[in-house]
């Protein structure tokens, strides 16, 4: 990094599309896949870029057509990208015993969007240490339903499918209809949501919490510590009021629907609501097909898939605490506020900045590469946004639409998908870099708005 001068984007940018068509490269191996099956270079491609971009989407059946060598290489696609470059890349030097030198920690503090240069690497092996505990209590809950049915097949389907939930991928082994058939499967469903969840909130937010219960050295039982940031309380209020909103709105717009909700009693009900809720995160599993679902429900996704999770975790979207301070800047300028205030704390103006340009970067993504699909494809409008909504969110869940893609609406996706994950991140880290301002200062320009 120090001698090649490369930026800290320019690193994870590259590290993706690097990882991209290094597992592209594997998964055309002949070892990657089944006997009788073989892959070509877009559909290689396009997977290899879901796999690595957390997103989940897939043109081929992924079960049916990789190898147990190629299943392997999908799962660590997806354990790198979850991750992130950063992470692999601190645990590499940490493994080989490489000192991690200043630029280095700048690194990791950029992808953080910490403060401090102190402590980073500790923090690093410490995302580790709990992401493999996670997925491990996931794997274990998992095990409890695929042991018994798929035998010592079971274990292996268990480790993959907490890895991809954990990761937010949503990618399976199960024949290409996701969890579907397990609706009414409550250790499915539990461990599905627990681990979208935890690791949607991001990592910072778990270091919060656990220094908010652990109590303070020397003092009396029952004293904590400080209390939570800004950044946790709106993380974990937004998700909390996210995931009620999307459990709410399906009941109400699917509760009679014959092909979702209708069949089931109250309980199933509200259990497939809260999951497809949860999914909406940027998880990408189901247990109802996606096409089934009426369009006020699809519309209403659209808007969750679009913020997806929280920074500094697994999840894509423009995040929760993004959309939380966009939101507080528009009420404030309706009121007439000089500062944006969020829970009695000033919002820096950069901060709002930030927010504006990724959320303007998404959704102009989001517009231009919706049209061009739909000129390539013709195909159903709303399935065909949903489609480019959730490549860009890095979600997953998809009409039908990503199995009947020609050729120019695979490139297509899979450019979304990458500009998806990288796009946020990247935009975050370019405002955080603290470059110094332009020493021209120019006369103010009266403009009209409104």
């Amino acid at each position: 990094m120090k001698k090649r001068k490369t930026t800290t984007t320019g690193i994870i940018m590259l590290g993706f599309l690097m990882g991209a068509l290094l597992g592209t490269l594997l998964l055309m191996l002949p070892i990657s896949t089944r006997p009788g099956q073989a892959i070509g270079f877009l559909d290689s491609l396009f997977v290899s870029t879901s796999s690595i971009c957390v997103t989940g989407l897939s043109t081929i059946n992924i079960g049916q057509t990789f190898s147990l060598f190629g299943q392997v290489v999908l799962l660590l696609l997806i354990q790198f990208g979850g991750l992130g470059i950063v992470t692999f890349t601190t645990l590499v030097l940490c493994l080989f015993r490489r000192r991690i030198t200043l630029p280095d920690r700048m690194l990791i503090q950029s992808a953080y969007n910490l403060d401090t240069l102190t402590g980073l690497v500790r923090m690093t092996m410490r995302i580790l240490k709990v992401t493999l505990l996670l997925e491990g209590i996931g794997a274990v809950c998992y095990s409890l339903v695929f042991i018994p049915e798929y035998g010592l097949k079971g274990i292996w389907y268990s480790i993959f499918h907490a890895v991809s939930a954990f990761c937010n991928a949503g990618i399976d082994l199960l024949g290409g209809n996701s969890f579907c058939a397990y609706r009414d499967n409550v250790i499915i469903n539990v461990t599905t949501v627990y681990l979208i969840i935890a690791s949607g909130l991001g990592f910072p937010v778990y270091w919060e919490i656990l220094r908010v219960l652990r109590p303070r050295r020397g003092a009396a039982e029952g004293a904590y510590s400080r209390k939570m940031s800004v950044h946790t309380k709106i993380a974990i209020l937004a998700t909390a009021f996210l995931v009620l909103a999307g459990t709410v709105l399906t009941l109400l717009f699917e509760y009679d629907n014959p092909q979702t909700l209708g069949p089931l009693d109250w309980p199933g009900k509200t259990m497939a609501s809260l999951f497809q809720s949860v999914t909406l995160r940027t998880a990408g599993f189901a247990t109802i097909p996606q096409e089934a679902f009426r369009p006020a429900s699809c519309l209403s996704y659209l808007i969750f898939m679009f913020i997806g999770g929280s920074p500094a975790g697994t999840a894509g979207g423009i995040k929760t605490v993004t959309i939380v301070l966009l939101l507080a800047s528009m009420l404030a300028n309706i009121k007439g506020k000089k500062d944006v205030t969020v829970m009695n704390r000033k919002i820096a103006d950069e901060t709002i900045r930030r927010c504006v340009a990724i959320v303007t970067f998404s959704f102009s993504v989001l517009v231009v590469l919706t049209i061009a699909l739909l000129a390539v494809q013709r195909s159903d409008f709303l399935d065909t946004l949903y489609e480019m909504t959730s490549a860009i969110a890095t979600v997953g869940l998809s009409r039908g639409l990503t199995g009947v893609l020609s050729p120019a609406g695979k490139l297509i996706v899979t450019l979304t998908m990458y500009l998806g994950r990288i796009g946020p991140i990247t935009l975050a880290l370019v405002f955080n870099s603290h470059t110094p301002s332009d020493s021209v200062s120019y006369a103010d320009g009266k403009v009209i708005i409104g």
